[in-house]
């Protein structure tokens, strides 16, 4: 379907999102933590591409709210980063939707964001991406524990052999 066909169902689906965005404003103040209007309508615009690069769609609700609720108390994102910080989350959680062949539910994914980024990355954006939510994504798809020591979990099941020759 071509995209000017779409664009009264994408506008919808815009002013739904920056209303969902907004409200997060409530809850996440007493974390230091609000978006003003320009940022809201930044991470939407930011998630629009996002989308169109990886080949997705989203009906019904935007991810963004999910990931303000489960990130706004992080000891590691400041009203400095925070924009910043929800663009990287929303380009990996589009990325490790497709990695994990869709195995994982979005709020399995989100769970393991959080777990990760808080615990083990120490706030590492680029830890999170390049290990944790990697090797979850792996163990999503050869039907492992999600959070078991995947290097470990590998080895003993396939001789080091990480499905490259599968």
């Amino acid at each position: 379907m071509d995209e000017k066909n779409l664009l009264p169902i994408l506008e919808t689906q815009k002013q739904l999102a920056i209303k969902s965005i907004n409200a997060c404003n409530e809850y996440t103040n007493k974390f230091g933590l609000a978006l003003s209007p320009a940022e809201t309508n930044e991470l939407v615009r930011f998630q629009h591409e996002i989308l169109k690069e990886m080949g997705r769609m989203e009906l019904g609700q935007s991810i963004i709210p999910k990931l303000i609720y489960e990130f706004c108390d992080s000891q590691y994102i400041s009203q400095d980063n925070y924009v910043k910080t929800l663009e990287e989350f929303q380009e990996m959680f589009y990325f490790f939707k497709n990695e994990s062949l869709e195995n994982l539910s979005d709020d399995e994914l989100i769970s393991g964001m959080k777990k990760y980024f808080d615990n083990e990355c120490q706030g590492s954006i680029e830890k999170l991406r390049s290990t944790y939510l990697e090797n979850m994504c792996k163990n999503s798809r050869y039907n492992y524990e999600l959070y078991e020591d995947m290097y470990e979990e590998y080895d003993e099941k396939d001789k080091g052999d990480w499905g490259e020759n599968v």
